[in-house]
């Protein structure tokens, strides 16, 4: 048995979610917002449902606008259930930054 696999078996299977990241202000916890599109049992219509997770980023290493993956963990604190496993792109720096134009 691998060591990924036992691990596993002694956790338990944990989720893993892509989302990008909205906030990064709070210290070590960013917000991710995970876009899901579903289609409506009803109407047939397709249906754009936008989820928050506020996740654990231990290092302080993302920014708004990074896509990172995030895994579920035990309750970090009131809200944070998920930490960040991953970054997976990095943001595009604004070309007409405010420190630039001076």
């Amino acid at each position: 048995m691998t060591e990924a696999a036992a691990t596993e078996d002694a956790r338990g299977a944990r989720r893993t979610i892509i989302g990008t990241v909205t906030s990064a202000n709070m210290d070590k916890t960013i917000v991710v917002t995970v876009v899901r599109r579903v289609r409506d049992r009803r109407f047939h219509k397709f249906l754009t449902n936008r989820t928050r997770y506020k996740a654990h980023d231990e290092h302080n290493s993302c920014k708004a606008g990074d896509v990172v993956e995030i895994q579920e963990s035990r309750p970090l604190s009131r809200t944070k259930r998920w930490r960040l496993l991953r970054t997976i792109s990095k943001a595009l720096e604004q070309v007409g930054d405010k420190a630039e134009a001076k």
